[in-house]
């Protein structure tokens, strides 16, 4: 028995999304437990074998106690084949929505090629799609208003985001830490949930994109991906992140339940 995706793609997966943490521990909690037993049942299962079949222990064995270790080992033998089967399917749709998410990510590479490497970046991480915006693409320096080059961006995406519609859509804003204080926006986490706020409206109110699956969030100037210490770093952090989710709940289910696999295609 060979498992092809290790459990840290299970943990990592269904760490995605609005998952609570008390479901995910639960859940992850959950895989490690049918490993945990799948190894303890084939020992047990190795060690029936040699009670039963090896020489010395047969000839002590009355009838009634030969039947009994047979009915253990059988018995033994099925629960290992059902933990390996639900494992073995878990594996195989892991696997179908990891190649899922890559074939999104070139999708949206390829609608997005016209735009500069330094003004939009898109990458996979814990089988998410980031695409990362930067602020000169999408913004005036203090503005949430979405300037026409990055609402052309943001188009494209769009249409990539209307033909995948198991995707759920995750908006962050971001700061650098020189604090903002104007007449619009009290301080950073401000302008990052307004920008985050109007990126969303773009997306469903001009592009189509279904409200219920967007969200949007601002981070402020607490989750930096260079030095603040720079100009360089500080212009890096000033972002956008548009993070796209694939659909988990059979995954989410599969490993949160015991019930038996099924041979159902994962939506």
């Amino acid at each position: 028995m060979r498992y092809t995706i290790p459990t840290l793609a299970v943990l990592t997966l269904l760490a995605t999304g609005c998952v609570s943490k008390r479901k995910y521990v639960s859940a992850t909690s959950t895989a490690e437990r049918l490993r945990a037993d799948s190894t303890a049942l084939a020992n047990e299962t190795k060690a029936l074998n040699s009670q039963l079949y090896g020489l010395q222990d047969y000839a002590k064995l009355t009838a009634e106690e030969l039947e009994q270790r047979q009915k253990e080992l059988t018995a033994t033998q099925a629960e290992l084949k059902a933990k390996a089967q639900r494992m073995d399917e878990l594996d195989r749709r892991l696997q179908a929505q990891s190649d899922a998410m890559s074939s999104l990510r070139k999708k949206v590479s390829d609608a997005l090629v016209n735009f500069k490497a330094e003004d939009l970046t898109v990458s996979m991480k814990d089988g998410k799609v980031y695409v990362s915006l930067s602020e000169q693409l999408l913004f005036a320096s203090g503005s949430a208003k979405v300037d026409p080059k990055g609402a052309e961006a943001l188009g494209k995406l769009a249409e990539v985001l209307r033909a995948n519609a198991d995707i759920s859509v995750m908006v962050e804003g971001h700061t650098d830490t020189i604090p903002i204080r104007t007449s619009n926006f009290k301080d950073n986490w401000d302008l990052s949930t307004a920008r985050a706020t109007s990126i969303v409206r773009l997306l469903t109110a001009t592009y189509s994109v279904p409200s219920q699956r967007v969200q949007a969030s601002g981070r402020g100037e607490f989750v930096p991906v260079a030095t603040n210490a720079t100009s360089e770093g500080r212009a890096k952090n000033r972002r956008t992140e548009i993070i796209l989710v694939p659909k988990l709940d059979e995954l989410f289910e599969m490993v949160g339940s015991g019930t038996a696999p099924t041979t159902t295609e994962p939506k």
